[in-house]
């Protein structure tokens, strides 16, 4: 075996933002936010729970918008945008889970998908960056 056949096969650059881990799971995670607003009580529905969704959305809204641009310091300025909705969102889900308009377990979950979600964001960030 030489030295060639034991590198590994570098990943096919994703042809389309569909195409990106970190944006699949960001899409994920706002179908997960919607479902979690959905039981919020009646007087947040154009409140927290709109805030929520609008910065889960921002998400792969921002990682698809940077995946188009024509620049690496592009991608990674909307990868950095991306990173700033989803610490808006942990912010407005430990809001919501504080007023106990989520249960612990619903929250939890969101927030390992938060966590997933951010150390992707910050690997790609760095990648575009070097």
């Amino acid at each position: 075996m030489n030295a060639s056949s034991r590198m590994p096969t570098p990943r096919p650059a994703a042809h389309s933002f569909r195409d990106l881990v970190v944006w699949q799971k960001a899409h994920e995670f706002v179908l997960a936010v919607y479902r979690l607003t959905e039981s919020f009580p009646d007087r947040e529905k154009f409140g927290l729970a709109h805030q929520m969704r609008r910065a889960a959305v921002s998400i792969p809204a921002n990682i698809a918008e940077g995946h188009a641009r024509s620049t690496s310091k592009d991608y990674a300025n909307f990868i950095s945008i991306a990173r700033g909705s989803l610490m808006e969102a942990e912010t407005l889900t430990a809001i919501a889970r504080r007023l106990e308009y989520a249960q612990a377990k619903d929250v939890e979950l969101l927030e390992a998908a938060m966590n997933e979600i951010e150390r992707m964001l910050a690997a790609l960030h760095s990648r575009l960056t070097k």
